[in-house]
């Protein structure tokens, strides 16, 4: 496969950058920047479409970086070791390699519901660590994937699949512009005979987290880091939860809470089958 070269500020340098930092191009393009190992390798083990690998031809590649550029079939690009640096983002010089990667399409669909569901919405999220965490959760706890709505903060934003540690190519993280697109594909599915259950999450809940069964199938919900779910969610819930506190703080940061719920969740589940 013949390789493209980039040594100095060309177009194509310019668009691969706007893939860090302009959403709207970003989206347009349908593709997004993956650094570091441990992503890029999970993007290529869970069959994400890489399109371009971009890498340093100055100096030797290691054994990872060599099998990677031999067994993917994707576009190479030799970069300028000091342009590599700039889409790196990395304070002690370039990564080996960056992948190109073509976003998932947003459909619910890539989400299944079976009788262990157990699935994420976070309502207008404003940080894309936050989401990326939240993945990474959702990812370590068993939780069949993220819906992320409303005008929110982007899970392709890098910061996002940074924080991921690998983990958003392995669980399913859709877009949804509201609670009426989640909700219609949920009906849908309880039609089926899969009652999942809206669960909602706040500090004035009606139970606590660890008296509410979550072994049954569940949609949590996960607020807005600054104000909480939004009125429209809060209607739609079944039952709200909350998370017991002591000391001075009156809440969690989003991803912790989320964190906590999917941890009980998951401690139920095991004990629940241990019991069968």
């Amino acid at each position: 496969m013949a390789v493209q070269r980039i040594t100095t500020r060309n177009a194509r340098f310019q668009q691969l950058q706007t893939l860090l930092n302009n959403r709207t191009k970003r989206g347009r393009a349908k593709e997004f920047l993956v650094q570091g190992v441990r992503p890029i390798t999970m993007a290529v083990e869970h069959g994400w479409t890489v399109r371009s690998l971009l890498y340093d031809a100055s100096r030797p590649l290691s054994r990872w970086a060599e099998d990677l550029l031999r067994g993917v079939g994707a576009e190479r690009v030799a970069m300028a070791p000091q342009l590599l640096a700039e889409l790196s983002e990395k304070a002690d010089g370039a990564a080996e390699v960056l992948a190109v990667v073509e976003m998932a399409p947003d459909s619910l669909s890539r989400i299944k519901v079976r009788d262990d569901f157990l699935g994420l919405v976070f309502d207008r999220p404003t940080q894309p660590g936050n989401i990326g965490s939240i993945v990474r959760s959702a990812d370590a706890f068993g939780a069949s994937g993220l819906i992320v709505t409303g005008h929110a903060a982007d899970p392709y934003d890098p910061k996002s699949v940074r924080a991921s540690t690998g983990s958003f190519f392995a669980v399913p993280v859709v877009r949804s512009q509201s609670h009426h697109e989640v909700m219609e594909w949920l009906e849908k599915e309880r039609a089926q005979g899969r009652p999942v259950a809206v669960v909602g999450t706040d500090e004035d809940g009606d139970a606590e987290v660890s008296e509410f069964d979550l072994t049954q199938p569940v949609l949590l919900l996960i607020g807005n880091e600054t104000a909480g779910l939004s009125s429209a969610w809060r209607e739609l819930c079944d039952h709200v939860i909350s998370i017991p506190m002591t000391g001075s703080a009156s809440s969690l940061n989003a991803s912790n809470a989320a964190s906590v719920v999917l941890y009980e969740a998951r401690r139920q589940r095991l004990a629940k089958q241990r019991k069968a």
